[in-house]
């Protein structure tokens, strides 16, 4: 039982972690963040989360997922996607 209070505790901070990155990243913005920006933060966020998940907590699983869910909400929100 000790081990998946730890996993949430962990899961909980990199969620909170990757959160204030892209909040902080959004903030030194100039100009509002475009649909395709969003696209692309929001994406490696969840990709960050589901990697580190899917991988016990593991730093590459994250910057994988990471990588593989900003592709993901990049072709998502492409100026030709629908709305």
């Amino acid at each position: 039982m000790n081990g998946i209070l730890s996993l949430t505790g962990r899961l909980m901070a990199l969620v909170v972690a990757q959160f204030l990155v892209v909040a902080v990243g959004l903030a030194a913005c100039s100009s509002p963040p475009t649909r395709q920006e969003i696209g692309i933060a929001s994406g490696a966020v969840v990709g960050g989360v589901v990697g580190s998940v899917m991988t016990g907590g593991s730093t590459l699983g994250m910057a994988a997922g990471a990588a593989g869910g900003a592709l993901v909400g990049r072709e998502l929100t492409k100026n030709g996607a629908k709305k």
